[in-house]
C-alpha cells in the first residue's frame, strides 16, 4: 500500500459534496474511475450528466495511465445540484498536452480525448504543479447546467 499525498485540486466554486478516489496506475484505473463518478452522479440525481461524466474522465484517467509514469492516479469530484467538477491528478511529466494530437485525422484511434472534453464541458483547464512537486498536473472539467446570463 502506497501513502497518498495531499492531492492538489480546482478549487470547490461550486460548493456541494466533495469526494476522492485514489487509484494505482493500471490499465483498469479508467473504468473504476468511470464507475466511482458514475455511482456519484446518480446517488446525487444528475442522470443527465452522467454520459458526458463517464467519457470525461476516461479520458482524462487514461491520459494519465498512458501518458504518465505515476504510481497514483487521483480522481477528485465535487458535486452540487447543478453542477459537478472532476478533477485528475497525476504524477507525471509536466504539462506539454495540446488539444488534438498533431495529424490526428478522423481516422486515428487517438489524439482527440482533450477535444472531447472540451466539447462536452461547461468548462475544463490544467493546472501544473509546483516547487515541492514539480511533475504533478491536474486537468478538470466541470459539467451541468450554464449560469443563466442577465
Amino acid at each position: 500500500m502506497t501513502a497518498a499525498l495531499p492531492t492538489p485540486v480546482q478549487p470547490n466554486p461550486i460548493g456541494g459534496e466533495t469526494y476522492r478516489l485514489t487509484l494505482p496506475n493500471t490499465a483498469s484505473a479508467p473504468r473504476v474511475a468511470r464507475d466511482f463518478v458514475t455511482s456519484l452522479l446518480e446517488v446525487s440525481r444528475h442522470l443527465g450528466l452522467v454520459d458526458d461524466a463517464r467519457i470525461c474522465v476516461t479520458e482524462l484517467v487514461t491520459n494519465a495511465h498512458r501518458h504518465t509514469g505515476t504510481p497514483l492516479i487521483r480522481v477528485h469530484a465535487t458535486v452540487n445540484r447543478k453542477r459537478v467538477t472532476v478533477t485528475v491528478t497525476d504524477e507525471g511529466s509536466p504539462l506539454t498536452g495540446t488539444l488534438g494530437a498533431p495529424g490526428a485525422g478522423l481516422e486515428a484511434e487517438g489524439g482527440r480525448g482533450l477535444v472531447l472534453v472540451e466539447s462536452l464541458a461547461l468548462a475544463w483547464g490544467t493546472r501544473g504543479g509546483d516547487r515541492r512537486h514539480p511533475g504533478r498536473k491536474a486537468v478538470w472539467f466541470t459539467l451541468g447546467r450554464p449560469e443563466p446570463t442577465p
